[in-house]
């Protein structure tokens, strides 16, 4: 059990560490960041040194590329600093940041139910069949987590061989909620529902999320899911409308208590090697049998031309990064 976990280790095996040597400042994107390819609403942060005219031209190599999958109630853009980070100290990779279903731009997307992890999953499947990519790793924080787990499940392409599946604080199976004091993601959720669809101010949010005891980052987190429902250069109190769709999301979020991944881990397909990652310090989602589960796992895996590890993230709450 590793008991650390780097920007390098995310996307870099040992064997190629030295050609991801270069580090450099500059980052290409895609021109327009709000992409919908039909399916979800993406943005594509590159490394300075990737060689790219476009999805169709096969002449080119295509870069290796990294999906990065955000939780419940999150958008693409939880990813966005980091995502540039890695950009900057892998400049041959690009970084596939993805709105889910139900969150961010993707939520103007109708997705037919039931919306289940699974399904989740083959969205996001379907979108890299039409961008034309493989990814090699694959990212998902908490919901996420899940998400990149079903993917590996339910693909034998585009998924690359080998891949690197990395889950951010989530288990397999069994979803453990916070204790007293902390943060409910169900109770969050319904909460939401029952808010008018339309506010005056962002802190309008906030304040009401605290005085009902929810935490103030969370509060403050929820309250970057809020757009301007009228066009700008308005008054500025025009009103504030939610960037998601609440209904789908408490379907998601049963979904992700609900789904059993366990047997992708413990019979880990050749060439996929999965890593969690464990917060320190976010102890209620995490039980010594998981931990148990994972470290047989471990040993199995080796002996099958897979992998699975498990770090730890020191000084870490649910939000590592």
């Amino acid at each position: 059990m590793s008991s650390n976990m780097n920007s390098r280790s995310l996307v870099c095996a040992p064997c190629n560490c030295a050609q991801m040597a270069l580090a450099d400042t500059i980052i290409a994107y895609q021109p327009d960041v709000d992409k919908h390819a039909g399916v979800l609403a993406y943005e594509l942060v590159q490394g300075n040194l990737v060689q790219w005219n476009s999805f169709m031209d096969k002449s080119i190599p295509d870069p290796p590329t990294a999906v990065l999958l955000h939780g419940i109630l999150g958008s693409r853009k939880n990813w966005g600093s980091f995502a540039k980070r890695l950009a900057q100290e892998f400049p041959m990779w690009q970084f596939l940041l993805v709105d889910l279903r139900c969150h961010g731009d993707s939520a103007s997307t109708k997705k037919r139910g039931p919306h289940t992890v699974a399904a989740t999953a083959l969205d996001v499947l379907k979108l890299l069949v039409q961008l034309r990519l493989t990814p090699r790793v694959l990212v998902g924080h908490s919901f996420g987590g899940k998400v990149a787990l079903s993917m590996v499940e339910q693909a034998a392409k585009p998924l690359a061989r080998p891949v690197r599946v990395w889950v951010l604080d989530a288990t397999p199976g069994k979803v453990r909620a916070g204790g007293d004091g902390e943060d409910h993601p169900a109770e969050l959720i319904e909460f939401l529902r029952r808010m008018p669809t339309q506010v005056s101010s962002k802190q309008e949010v906030v304040d009401v999320l605290v005085k009902e005891q929810f935490s103030m980052d969370v509060a403050r987190w929820v309250a970057t899911n809020l757009r301007r429902s009228s066009p700008l250069g308005q008054q500025p109190s025009s009103s504030f409308s939610w960037t998601f769709d609440l209904n789908g999301i408490s379907e998601m979020y049963k979904s992700y208590e609900d789904t059993n991944l366990w047997r992708i881990v413990e019979n880990v397909p050749r060439g996929v090697h999965i890593n969690f990652l464990k917060a320190e310090r976010s102890l209620h989602r995490w039980a010594l049998e998981d931990l148990q589960r994972i470290h047989t796992a471990e040993e199995f895996a080796a002996d099958e031309g897979g992998g699975v590890e498990m770090h730890v993230l020191e000084d870490a709450g649910h939000w590592v990064f």
